[in-house]
């Protein structure tokens, strides 16, 4: 049986050709135009999920009929089909034409003008399209990246099953834990003062089954994080390839995850080319020094230098006393008005100011600073490797404000330069050994810098010498480890910590004991004092993946019905307030509300 033959219709509307010729069919779809020639002679176009087609009206009744229609009413047309005397090529259907015997309503468009064109609606405030979203959906443009998001989930579950990874969904109400964002908090009606929280991620579940006997774990896992939008981060929730592999270790993740993405990323992507196995392997702290960031691009071939000792001592006073990096860029051809609006935008992004000079045909340091690095000429131009043409970028601060500001360079200098940048391409890389501990900026103390489930390098020794005061525990790295492509991280993932009392001495750094471990993740130290196995896994986004297959900037065009950026649903008006009653049901008492 034909999938698309229906009570409602023979065929669709992006399905007749000219073999089709002389049969009556019976189409549905919105009106998407109608073009009155006469009074006997109009044209319609009608629309559906699959196509177009031309509808020939030839009668005056027939013309009356869908002149009295407003544009997007849902309608059912039976016909003869015919070839057109003037084709359209553009159109898998632009060989034929309906000529309607009948017309029927079956969803009347009550408003004459619209919010947008539909066909146009990318084009219309993003505000109007969100509480709209249901005609911007109808945009074949809109739709496609939702059919692209179908089929790269489907392709994704067909391959990880394929891998031998059994799909198994975990819970959505569970507790609230510190896993680095603020969690979604439920309150319990039948437990009142106490609230479920919304799982940020199946980190404790995915592990719990590892625990628990399975083997191979996935699910296309949605995520509940009360954080701010970006780019390529939605507020609110997303959804991640969540995996987790027991007995397995660090080369096993990346060998499922080498084999399963390429395939995607090339038979999807808007790019035919992506990385082969293997991917490239950065240090976290090669590729801040390398890149000036843990999520390089590596289409660009732009990297960073450090210039500081070289360029400390210049007399240029924001250099003095901080690290330098410089981005030198061969062949550069901009213009002092693009390098301004280059250094603007820089400090916007980073923070920090960026600053410049050239090194030019007549190899004179020329522009920007070069005043304060004219003496050192030979030097600056043997060190940074300078010929005629040269430009050099530079950035100065603290270690990381300098490297951050290196790295925004290096990101808009290689979109400014087409020759630094091969950009049809996915490029992926792992970033390897993270910190397993950083100073945290806002409390100055040691905190996990990434994941505190993860497996400290040197185990239960590494952490007793940081105890001790043998060792700095900045210099202990984790089995840690993130997927980017394109300057993009896909996904963090770890070899686990299995073991209970390393895990204590992991803690115990951070200024928690044995007792605080136990409270805040019950169920996990408990299951793996039962003897768990090693295990690793990795989360890659599903979002962020098929944002960059689709080869959109805003991670709000793939996703089906998204929030705006301060996490609002304009089509359902969420969040939105509930009755006192209510309230009064979940013991809860609103001290504050937003103005209306």
């Amino acid at each position: 049986m034909d999938q698309c033959k229906t009570a409602y219709r023979t065929h669709n509307c992006g399905e007749l050709r000219l073999t089709e010729a002389g049969q009556s069919v019976t189409l549905s779809g919105f009106l998407e135009n109608f073009r009155e020639v006469g009074a006997n002679l109009g044209f319609a176009v009608l629309r559906d999920f699959y196509g177009v087609t031309q509808v020939v009206c030839e009668t005056e009744d027939m013309v009356k009929a869908f002149k009295a229609l407003n544009k997007e009413s849902t309608v059912q047309v039976t016909g003869m089909v015919r070839e057109r005397d003037s084709k359209n090529p553009k159109l898998p259907t632009g060989d034929i034409e309906v000529v309607p015997s009948a017309l029927t309503v079956l969803g009347k468009c009550r408003h004459n003008e619209l919010p947008f064109q539909v066909n146009r609606s990318r084009e219309a405030d993003e505000a109007i399209r969100l509480k709209h979203r249901y005609l911007d959906l109808r945009n074949p443009d809109v739709k496609k990246n939702i059919i692209l998001r179908s089929q790269v989930v489907a392709a994704l579950r067909s391959s990880m099953i394929d891998h031998g990874f059994m799909e198994i969904t975990t819970p959505i109400l569970t507790a609230s834990s510190p896993e680095g964002a603020r969690d979604y908090l439920v309150p319990s009606r039948k437990h009142p003062g106490k609230f479920y929280a919304l799982p940020q991620a199946p980190q404790q579940f995915k592990q719990l089954l590892m625990a628990s006997g399975f083997d191979k774990y996935f699910q296309i896992a949605p995520c509940f994080r009360d954080e701010d939008a970006r780019g390529d981060r939605s507020p609110g929730e997303f959804y991640q390839l969540d995996m987790e592999m027991a007995f397995a270790s660090q080369e096993d993740v990346f060998a499922v995850l080498e084999d399963v993405l390429p395939p995607i990323f090339a038979k999807y992507g808007a790019y035919d080319t992506a990385s082969s196995a293997p991917f490239l392997r950065i240090p976290y702290r090669e590729a801040m020094e390398t890149y000036g960031t843990d999520k390089p691009d590596l289409r660009i071939d732009l990297t960073v230098t450090d210039a500081t000792a070289l360029l400390a001592d210049c007399g240029f006073e924001p250099f003095a006393g901080n690290t330098v990096k410089a981005v030198v860029v061969d062949q550069f051809e901009g213009t002092r008005k693009q390098i301004d609006k280059l250094c603007a935008d820089v400090e916007v992004q980073a923070g920090n100011k960026a600053y410049w000079f050239r090194y030019d045909e007549n190899k004179e340091l020329v522009g920007g600073i070069a005043k304060f690095v004219q003496e050192k000429k030979e030097a600056v131009v043997e060190a940074l490797g300078l010929t005629p043409g040269c430009f050099v970028a530079l950035s100065a601060g603290k270690l990381g404000a300098a490297q951050k500001t290196a790295g925004v360079l290096v990101k808009m200098l290689g979109a400014f330069c087409p020759n630094h940048m091969k950009k049809e391409q996915y490029a992926f890389c792992w970033i390897v050994d993270f910190p397993m501990y950083e100073i945290g900026e806002e409390s100055g103390a040691l905190e996990f810098c990434h994941n505190p489930f993860s497996m400290p390098a040197g185990g239960s020794e590494a952490l007793k010498k940081a105890a001790a005061g043998e060792i700095d525990p900045l210099s202990i790295t984790a089995d840690q480890y993130d997927l980017v492509c394109n300057g993009i991280e896909l996904s963090s993932g770890a070899v686990r910590n299995h073991d209970p009392e390393i895990m204590v001495e992991a803690f115990r750094l951070v200024g928690l004991g044995e007792e605080d471990v136990k409270a805040k993740f019950p169920a996990m130290y408990n299951a793996f004092t039962y003897g768990a196995p090693p295990h690793a896994g990795i989360a890659p986004g599903v979002d962020r993946m098929v944002m960059l297959l689709a080869g959109e900037d805003s991670i709000r065009e793939i996703i089906p019905f998204p929030m705006n950026k301060n996490a609002q649903d304009l089509m359902m008006d969420a969040p939105s307030f509930v009755t006192d009653a209510q309230l009064e049901e979940l013991n809860i008492k609103v001290t504050a509300k937003e103005e209306e």
